[in-house]
């Protein structure tokens, strides 16, 4: 088991629009693909509160590739994301760690 940690650095006041397109939109769009999302979290206290923290979990890297990569190409999600971006970029950058647990992790 992997997991994905993805950090959505949002434009200054856009963290609204992204969270909107996550919950009307890209989480049925994950189910359909089979995509399991472990969680989401926002900044309360920290570096910054344009943020979005998103861990996903994969049973293997070719999952994850294949899972993913469909995503990306689906032309629904194609026009989620156009049509949230319609009053300007949402995303200023997106970081990807891929995390493998320790022996002693509780989730693995």
């Amino acid at each position: 088991m992997i997991h994905e940690l993805r950090v959505f650095h949002c434009v200054p006041g856009r963290l609204p629009a992204l969270l909107k397109r996550f919950e009307n939109d890209t989480l049925r769009l994950f189910e359909k693909h089979g995509i399991k999302q472990v969680g989401f979290w926002t900044v309360a206290i920290g570096e910054s509160n344009n943020d979005l923290f998103l861990i996903l979990q994969w049973e293997s890297l070719a999952e994850r590739e294949q899972k993913f990569g469909a995503f990306g190409n689906d032309p629904e999600w194609l026009e989620v994301r156009k049509k949230s971006e319609e009053h300007g970029p949402v995303e200023a950058s997106i970081t990807n760690t891929i995390l493998v647990p320790t022996t002693f992790s509780m989730l693995r």
